[in-house]
């Protein structure tokens, strides 16, 4: 037999823990007190240390008015955050660090050489080679490694202000090093602007003296190659021969139109007199003075012979007079359109003769701006060396009279200056006697009381044995899951079972048979010393003889754990057809698997929440419908087990008509919970092949909980059998605590 405890073995007293305070009160004032006087005392000897502070503003301190010509962004100082920082190394070197030492002659303090007034203590401790001798470091050393200890320079963030901090013994000193610094680094930035103006005249002078006769030699080049190479200049600067040409070709142009629109009109003329049309659809012919007033005759004469024609007759004399002299009128405007179009056709023919002999202009002109353009590109590139050499002397003399009137003028502005000089301070920022005092108060009073509570507790005086505390005792071997179950459940089973064992039933070749009852309950211990003999009223053969109490062979809530567990199955449906009650084995079997350290969750599809309620304590909680009706996420509806670490989706509070609209998104929920969780539990109710064929997937197993094994549970399990679910196991909740309470070695609701 072993003995085996329920619940906790003891609980902490937190009443006897803290009346150890009360109990020790006196030593633990007296003890703070102490800390506190000694506290007092240590800030009350220490030296005092006050400190000051001075700010730099780096900032461009260049005028608009002053500003050198040409400059541009480039040109002006980096004032970016990487631009501050390294400022702050430079305020912080050692050249700086030692122009102040030597100007305010920090070597001759104490307070900066500890060679000076050594006491005795520190030369026994040198003499002892437990501290190393300061007199074997350089004095110089010594003081900058002091005024480093004592010197902080940062910058303030998000901004260009420098901070110069130092902390001394003296307060005017701790005022006048950080001024000494800030001026001192103003001082040693002008030196180096100084400096690299001073270069930049010294380089700049030789530079521009050389550059000087350059410029000679270069335009000295481009006047010999004009006249050698006979390039004369015209309008527009360009070379003679070339604005010849264009002169030349433009006016080609001209005479080539001209002729061509001679040649078109007499062309016209010629046509218009061979085909004896009308010559008054020819512009020239129209515009000539002439043909006009012949013209206006032949009108006149058409006119008199219309109007006699009304009195006399055609062959009358008069008649016949005037019609001779229209024919004479067109006989003589034919003549003056043929010697109109005799001068045309002389026109057309001067043209071309002056284009003839402009093109061959034109052909000589070519080859001599040929030949001037092959020169002409050797002239533009002396030309252009010329301009590049007179270019950067003109900028080199430019930069070189800057810098000159900058030196000769003392004007070298450098881009910081202090806003804020440091003050001597009035109060030391060391010791602060009142918060030591306090902080060593309570700090000492913390100490104590932490000290007496860990005393009394690894004393075991603030132990005592926990609340409901028993022992069982219980078998070496592994009692059986009917034995565990109360009297009269065991009682009623066994009667349901002798009565249908006599009826033929549908055997379940892949469920695991229940193990055989032991005859009668265990009998319950007296004490924990001496356990109850077992009762010895019932012989054992009996019990051997027994039939099984249930014939359905349904396993315990342990068995069906490790069956999930074993398989590897990812998804467990459970159906409960005797209802709410028979819920609760998917809520043990999901705890049961969740201690074995599986990710399990619990999706409860029972109307009245069966399974959910029993988890959370509430019916309130967002859940499946919630999630099906679009009304919230899967991080809304997840919730935790208040009584172990299973996890679990509620029915939810939306509508739940119009959540089963949306019942096709049930295997895709499904889908995405099986790749988050390793086990995901569905509680069904009593439900059917056909309602929980959504469910269904790879690696799933299919349960039926059942209280008592009735007609009701046999016929569910059949109908389920023959509708495709051949491997259901059965499962029973029977003889385990109830969901609703936590059990012991789980977690339990905050």
């Amino acid at each position: 037999m072993s003995v085996q405890s329920a619940a906790a073995d003891v609980d902490i007293d937190l009443r006897q823990l803290f009346a150890s305070l009360a109990r020790n009160f006196l030593r633990i004032l007296v003890v703070s007190l102490i800390v506190t006087g000694v506290a007092f005392a240590l800030a009350w000897l220490a030296t005092p240390h006050y400190k000051a502070e001075t700010r730099l503003l780096i900032e461009t301190r260049e005028s608009v008015f002053t500003r050198p010509d040409g400059t541009n962004d480039n040109d002006k100082p980096i004032l970016d955050e990487e631009g501050v920082t390294s400022q702050v190394e430079v305020i912080s070197s050692t050249d700086i660090l030692k122009q102040v030492a030597q100007k305010l002659s920090l070597s001759k303090l104490a307070e900066f050489d500890e060679t000076q007034n050594m006491s005795a203590l520190s030369r026994l401790l040198v003499i002892a080679g437990l501290k190393s001798d300061p007199s074997e470091i350089p004095p110089e050393e010594r003081v900058l490694k002091k005024m480093r200890e004592k010197l902080n320079v940062y910058r303030v963030e998000k901004s260009r202000v420098i901070v110069i901090e130092f902390s001394s013994e003296n307060p005017r000193l701790a005022a006048d090093i950080p001024n000494a610094i800030a001026e001192t680094y103003i001082s040693v930035q002008g030196d180096a602007k100084l400096e690299s103006n001073s270069a930049a005249t010294d380089w700049l002078a030789p530079e521009i003296a050389d550059l000087s006769q350059r410029v000679k030699d270069a335009e000295a080049k481009v006047a010999d190659y004009r006249s050698q190479s006979d390039l004369l200049m015209g309008g527009n600067n360009s070379v003679l021969a070339t604005q010849q040409l264009s002169e030349l070709s433009s006016e080609l142009s001209k005479v080539r139109a001209n002729r061509a629109a001679a040649e078109a009109t007499a062309d016209s003329v010629r046509k218009a007199l061979q085909n004896g049309g009308s010559l008054d659809s020819v512009p020239e012919v129209l515009s000539s003075d002439l043909i006009q007033r012949l013209r206006e005759r032949q009108v006149e004469l058409r006119a008199n012979i219309a109007d006699l024609s009304t009195t006399l007759l055609d062959n009358h004399p008069r008649i016949r007079a005037l019609r001779s002299q229209l024919a004479d009128l067109d006989g003589q405007i034919r003549n003056e359109a043929e010697k109109l179009m005799k001068g045309l056709m002389t026109q057309a023919q001067t043209a071309q003769a002056r284009e003839n002999q402009l093109v061959a202009d034109v052909n000589t002109l070519k080859a001599a701006s040929a030949h001037a353009g092959e020169q002409q590109v050797e002239l533009d590139a002396l030309q252009r060396e010329a301009t590049a050499q007179r270019q950067l002397l003109e900028s080199y003399l430019t930069r070189f009279r800057e810098a000159s009137s900058r030196k000769d003028r003392n004007y070298l502005p450098v881009d910081a200056r202090v806003f804020s000089r440091a003050v001597v301070p009035s109060e030391p920022y060391f010791p602060k006697i009142l918060p030591i005092v306090g902080a060593a108060f309570v700090a000492s009073l913390l100490l104590m009381a932490v000290a007496t509570l860990l005393r009394e507790l690894f004393s075991g005086r603030a132990m005592r044995p926990a609340t409901g505390a028993r022992f069982e005792p219980i078998d070496e071997v592994a009692m059986p899951a009917a034995a565990r179950q109360e009297p009269a459940v065991a009682d009623e089973f066994y009667d349901r079972a002798t009565e249908e064992a006599r009826t033929p039933m549908i055997a379940e070749p892949d469920i695991a048979a229940r193990p055989q009852p032991v005859a009668g309950p265990p009998a319950e211990p007296e004490s924990i010393d001496e356990p109850a003999p077992v009762a010895e009223s019932e012989p054992e053969p009996v019990a051997v003889a027994r039939p099984p109490r249930s014939v359905l062979g349904e396993i315990d809530v342990e068995n069906a754990a490790e069956k999930l567990i074993a398989s590897g199955a990812s998804r467990a449906i459970f159906v409960s057809p005797e209802g709410d009650e028979a819920a609760a084995s998917a809520i043990l079997v999901a705890r049961e698997v969740s201690d074995a350290g599986l990710r399990v969750l619990l999706l409860d599809l029972t109307a009245s929440g069966a399974a959910s309620r029993p988890m959370l304590d509430s019916g309130l909680f967002p859940g499946i419908t919630n999630l099906l009706a679009s009304q919230a996420q899967f991080s809304d509806v997840i919730h935790a087990d208040l009584y172990s670490d299973c996890h679990v989706i509620p029915v939810g509070t939306a509508d739940p008509v119009r959540a089963m609209r949306a019942a096709d998104r049930l295997p895709i929920i499904m889908q995405s919970l099986t790749t988050a969780y390793d086990l995901v539990v569905v509680e069904c109710g009593p439900a059917d092949a056909q309602g929980i064929s959504r469910l269904g997937g790879d690696a799933t197993e299919v349960f039926l909980s059942m209280l008592e094994p009735d007609d009701e549970v046999t016929q569910a399990a059949v109908k389920l059998i023959e509708s495709g679910y051949p491997d259901l196991t059965l499962v029973t909740p029977v003889g385990h605590q109830p969901p609703g309470t936590p059990v012991p070695g789980r977690r339990s609701a905050a």
